[in-house]
């Protein structure tokens, strides 16, 4: 039967999560430079549309359509065929089967848009559009398949509560792959690198966090206990994992900077999603700290290691989603969300977290370099040096954020 009070909350809960994609846009926007901004804003904004009518077409029946040999679903539900009003007794047992579907729209849209930051300032527009809609196909929908869909890993028992590995692991691995794959930025002598907007990057924070309780809260498709569970640690987990990149940052760098303390915020609210409905605040806690250090250490190496992640979507992203997705395997309470982790007597949790996570990874950073090998056989993956030093916006778009004479 549909309750009405779940199919009200699941469909705030979906309108939050797409709010996080403009979000998203705001916070890479002031992230980089100025010249820049459009580029990087648009590519957020577009795979709203373009994933959107993938996901209508037959993106939502691959990834939640009957399991084929547990790799991938079948065409039941193309052009939304069989995807009506009456809940699907699968995908949420008191919400209307099309809640389900637009509510994980949401999360296709978000996805391929978080890798952008890794190759901001120098990818063509042509190429991106190519690569949103092949690595949709090929990555994000499978492994959406795999771990939510009925593929092999959620039926071997991998558990991904709102989409540590399927959202921040796919994405952040990819956007490592495309670093390499890519290279480094073209930088002018004594050219500013800095953020070019910070009140872009704290506004951009806040629609994320904000939109981040529907990301979590909604994944558990009912207005009930585990919701409410997840909405908790959800803030907790990015209010510590703030203080804690804050004062991290304060002591190595002299100075307590403020993107410092919005892009730590950002770690923990990734590193908590896979694991919100299924553990205690006080795990949340320890989540929120780890968040907070390992994803500022992974950041120092990046740096060290010479990857032009210019957003640092592999540190972030990548590293709290691999972190995060295992530690469910550690915290994990029966009572909660109906599994029990490491700590509670459960190893073969933890190693199945571990080897899902590990299949993820690898696959998700194969893939992604080979498409894009394959993509700049088409059409250059990669600007001109000159359209680079010029700037995508007004190089490619003809158009510019800031017209003030």
């Amino acid at each position: 039967m549909i309750n009405s009070g779940d199919t009200t909350f699941v469909l705030i809960s979906a309108a939050l999560v797409c709010l996080m994609t403009p979000g998203l846009a705001f916070f890479y926007g002031g992230l980089v430079r100025k010249k820049n901004v459009l580029t990087i804003m648009m590519q957020s904004f577009i795979s709203m549309g373009i994933v959107t009518a993938i996901w209508f077409i037959c993106g939502f029946s691959l990834a939640f359509g009957h399991d084929i040999k547990g790799i991938i679903g079948n065409f039941q539900y193309v052009f939304l065929h069989g995807v009506g009003m009456a809940p699907s007794g699968v995908y949420g047992h008191t919400i209307p089967f099309i809640t389900f579907f637009t509510f994980q729209q949401m999360f296709a849209i978000i996805t391929p848009a978080l890798i952008t930051g890794a190759f901001a300032d120098r990818v063509s527009f042509k190429s991106y559009l190519i690569f949103l809609v092949a690595w949709s196909f090929l990555i994000y929908i499978p492994i959406a398949h795999w771990i939510w869909g009925g593929g092999f890993l959620q039926k071997m028992g991998a558990v991904d509560f709102a989409g540590g590995m399927v959202v921040h692991v796919s994405a952040g691995v990819a956007a490592l792959a495309s670093v390499f794959f890519v290279g480094k930025r073209t930088m002018l002598p004594k050219e500013d690198e800095t953020p070019h907007n910070i009140t872009y990057v704290a506004l951009g924070t806040g629609l994320l966090w904000f939109g981040w309780f529907g990301f979590n809260g909604g994944s558990a498709l009912a207005a009930n206990s585990v919701a409410a569970m997840a909405f908790v640690n959800t803030d907790i987990a990015g209010s510590i994992a703030m203080i804690t990149w804050l004062f991290i940052s304060w002591i190595h760098e002299k100075r307590p900077s403020f993107v410092g303390a919005l892009t730590g915020a950002v770690a923990g609210l990734a590193m908590v999603t896979p694991a919100a409905g299924y553990i205690k605040p006080w795990a949340a806690v320890i989540i929120g700290f780890a968040a907070g250090s390992v994803c500022y250490l992974a950041v120092q190496l990046r740096t060290k290691m010479g990857w032009d992640d210019a957003l640092d979507v592999w540190g972030v992203h990548g590293v709290g989603g691999i972190l995060g997705s295992i530690l469910v395997g550690v915290f994990a309470v029966k009572s909660i969300g109906g599994i029990d982790g490491l700590i509670a007597g459960n190893t073969k949790q933890f190693m199945v977290q571990v080897l899902a996570v590990l299949i993820t990874t690898v696959y998700s950073f194969v893939v992604t370099y080979v498409l894009l090998k394959v993509i700049n056989r088409i059409t250059p993956v990669r600007v001109t040096k000159e359209v680079e030093i010029n700037g995508l916006d007004d190089s490619i778009h003809k158009e510019q954020a800031y017209n003030i004479f």
